[in-house]
């Protein structure tokens, strides 16, 4: 994404061009390091699944026997910004093609050999941490680190499973509403293929779809917040190199707010975009979702510079997921189809709380996980191969979508109760917000004793 030229990676001047060729240089550094790596754990039996090293080689392979100006490292010679004069253009597409045919390639083919001929031999027929030394402790560790609590993964997985319950029962109702005759798996299936969730003929329709979502927020905004952020955000198309795989995020803007926050959205096939999940999207990508929380963290200057950045997954993921279901209070989901595009989005993260810990903690195969998806979701099945591909690289990082939204519902639901007519929807999302992202212990103390203070 950096590499492209179209990412938050600047390529204005000459400076920028340079810095990021000796950025490169580390970048080399970084692939000889993956490699001892990759050796390390091959000694001590810690390696990939080989399902996921297989999905690994084409990536490696496509910087591998390209022409020089389809290579994604060259882009940014082929954009160069108005105003460079021609001498340093020269100098730069010379420095470039020179950094890629001498040093970057020969390193990619390298990288490619060592999979293909050491490592993808040694790689593990298993999917789950279970199968790995220590495997139960290190799944441990990582709940954690990805929760902030102190669960373990059977106490995550009946939350998970009883999650699941409940959002299933609120489908049917939503289904039953719509007048589908037919159980929930038929209704999933009808989804993917309904004409009228794909209207759209080209991919700037799609992007008017969501700034037209952001009017209508706009409109009721102030209602639920009087803590909002300075910087402004885009909603752009996702670059056509990583469109097919990509899914849809927000990248922040810069901290001074000179570059605005972007929402990128894949289209890889705007005859086949579905509509279905396109409020809920904008809600968790971009307002009040991860643009609100992440601006507004960059924003505070009350805040010590380490809690600037991006961080504790499971507050921001969390909060985003959280506000997805403030649609209603928003004046959004009016539309039954788009209610059920919320509730499966909460599904495919209650769902996670279930898989995740199946795959690495309760032995399940790979093909049990995407067939307990296929069940319970609206996911294509190739969207939830790659959803149970991402759990096996990744352990313990899924849980935190839905562990940090249900504890920002539960002080909510607390303070709500507590508080009775006093409570304030706008101060309570405030008294979230304005101290960044922290670990959920911290962030229910800070609750608490807000609650408290308003008692009085």
């Amino acid at each position: 994404q950096l590499a492209g030229g179209t990412s938050v990676q600047p390529f204005n001047t000459v400076e920028d061009y340079t810095n990021w060729l000796s950025r490169l240089d580390d970048y080399l550094s970084f692939l000889d390091t993956s490699i001892v790596k990759m050796k390390l754990g091959m000694a001590k039996g810690v390696v990939l699944p080989k399902v996921l090293t297989l999905k690994m080689l084409p990536q490696v392979r496509s910087f591998i026997d390209i022409p020089l100006e389809e290579n994604l490292f060259y882009q940014p010679i082929l954009n160069f910004p108005d105003g460079m004069s021609d001498v340093d253009k020269d100098i730069l597409e010379s420095n470039y093609a020179a950094f890629i045919k001498d040093k970057l390639t020969p390193k990619y083919v390298e990288l490619n050999q060592f999979l293909t001929e050491e490592y993808l031999p040694k790689c593990r027929e298993t999917e789950g941490l279970l199968d790995l030394p220590n495997g139960k402790e290190t799944y441990q560790y990582l709940i954690k680190l990805h929760t902030t609590t102190n669960m373990n993964a059977d106490e995550i997985h009946e939350l998970g499973l009883s999650e699941v319950a409940r959002i299933s029962s609120e489908m049917e109702i939503i289904k039953n509403q719509i007048g589908f005759n037919g159980d929930l798996k038929s209704f999933f299936n009808s989804l993917r293929t309904k004409k009228d969730l794909m209207p759209f003929n080209n991919p700037e329709e799609v992007i008017a779809n969501f700034n037209a979502i952001n009017d209508r927020i706009a409109l009721r905004i102030d209602s639920l917040f009087e803590l909002t952020p300075k910087a402004g955000f885009n909603v752009r198309r996702t670059e056509a190199f990583r469109e097919a795989s990509a899914s849809a995020e927000y990248t922040p803007g810069s901290k001074d707010g000179s570059r605005a926050g972007i929402f990128y959205v894949p289209i890889p096939n705007v005859k086949t975009y579905n509509t279905v999940h396109d409020e809920a999207l904008f809600l968790h990508e971009a307002i009040p979702g991860h643009h609100f929380q992440l601006s507004l963290q960059q924003e505070n200057k009350d805040l010590p510079e380490f809690l600037h950045p991006e961080s504790m997954g499971v507050f921001v993921e969390g909060w985003a997921l959280y506000a997805e279901s403030l649609g209603k209070e928003l004046g959004v989901y009016t539309d039954p189809y788009q209610y059920f595009g919320m509730l499966s989005m909460e599904m495919h993260r209650a769902i996670r709380l279930v898989v995740d810990t199946g795959l690495h903690a309760k032995g399940w195969s790979r093909e049990k996980a995407i067939q307990y998806s296929l069940d319970n979701e609206a996911e294509s099945e190739e969207s939830i191969i790659a959803e149970v591909e991402r759990y096996m690289a990744t352990p313990g990082q899924a849980l935190s979508y839905k562990l940090g939204q249900l504890k920002i519902r539960e002080l909510r639901t607390k303070a709500e109760k507590a508080l009775g007519t006093n409570f304030n929807i706008r101060e309570f999302h405030s008294q979230i917000l304005n101290s960044g992202s922290l670990p959920l212990v911290l962030l229910e103390e800070k609750l608490n004793r807000w609650i408290a203070s308003q008692s009085k």
